[in-house]
């Protein structure tokens, strides 16, 4: 049984099939252009396979409110050309089969939740730092998912008192993203980060704005794993900060192994590297398979 999945990135798009175990046969990836060019390229790889679903989980903002008239629209994205742009309905015109959808972040939840570095529990936070900031949570065992999708990323923090940066978020500047993100960290620094590996107080920095949101994440959702990835997070020396800062924020006030002696096994890499999100896209799919048989094949 061979399904679809898509990681709808706002810098890249990743394609790929596998099976109901997580398991990916093919993978492609190519550059987030204009909608026309980039959902042709989608259209022409799955147009080779006989498909049961697509899963697909997108970058945003996005309309995940299956009961909206957008369901399934990217909404106020800072890359125009996808404004508005219905990215759900443009698959179901092509492929006549179940479609899963969510946001990329809710999907790689869900992968590590299953198969990667939180598999076995019914609770997980992932938290991908790259080029923008974003958070997915899978809380008793189903995505989280309210008045709209999680935006974990705008959250705002408290200002480094050595910061003068302004912030790069088109919305609301100095929130984690604008402070946090790649692009804040090569634009304040002025290099990349591969560059300023041996820059300590990048890191130091880095590590304050981090830790500030996952104590906010801890105190509200009480996910029983964090998981971080993204680009940033491969710079390893920022996972020590990280316990260190976070600890020291809680200052005790939770009292559990886990926030304290156990920290480092609680906040930890994807266990599934860079594959969380396209494997949990698969998932989106075998769940639309077993959700929506009105429209298989």
């Amino acid at each position: 049984m061979i399904f679809g999945a898509i990681e709808a990135g706002g810098t890249k798009f990743v394609c790929a099939v596998g099976d109901n175990n997580g398991q990916i046969f093919e993978k492609v990836q190519f550059p987030t252009t204009t909608p026309e060019e980039t959902m042709e390229q989608v259209i022409e790889f799955f147009s080779r396979f006989n498909l049961r679903a697509i899963g697909l989980g997108s970058f945003g903002p996005c309309d995940v409110n299956s009961e909206s008239i957008t369901y399934g629209y990217i909404t106020s994205t800072p890359k125009l050309s996808w404004r508005g742009y219905p990215i759900l309905k443009t698959l179901e015109e092509s492929f006549n089969i179940p479609i899963g959808f969510s946001t990329d972040v809710n999907a790689a939840a869900l992968g590590e939740v299953t198969f990667g570095a939180a598999k076995g529990l019914d609770s997980c936070l992932y938290i991908t730092v790259g080029t923008g900031i974003g958070a997915g949570a899978v809380l008793g065992g189903k995505l989280l998912q309210g008045l709209s999708h999680p935006e974990m990323g705008h959250v705002i923090v408290r200002r480094h008192s050595n910061d003068t940066y302004p912030g790069k978020c088109p919305y609301h500047r100095d929130c984690l993203e604008g402070l946090a993100a790649g692009p804040a960290i090569e634009e304040r620094w002025e290099k990349t980060g591969i560059e300023l590996v041996n820059r300590p107080e990048v890191w130091e920095m880095e590590s304050y704005y981090l830790a500030q949101a996952l104590v906010h994440y801890i105190l509200i959702l009480s996910p029983k794993k964090i998981i971080l990835g993204g680009g940033v997070m491969k710079q390893k020396q920022l996972f020590p900060l990280i316990y260190r800062d976070v600890k020291k924020l809680l200052n005790k006030y939770i009292e559990i192994p886990q926030l304290s002696d156990e920290i480092e096994k609680y906040i930890v890499p994807a266990g599934l590297g860079d594959l969380a999100g396209i494997t949990g896209a698969l998932l989106l799919g075998r769940k639309a398979y077993e959700t929506q048989p009105e429209k298989q094949k």
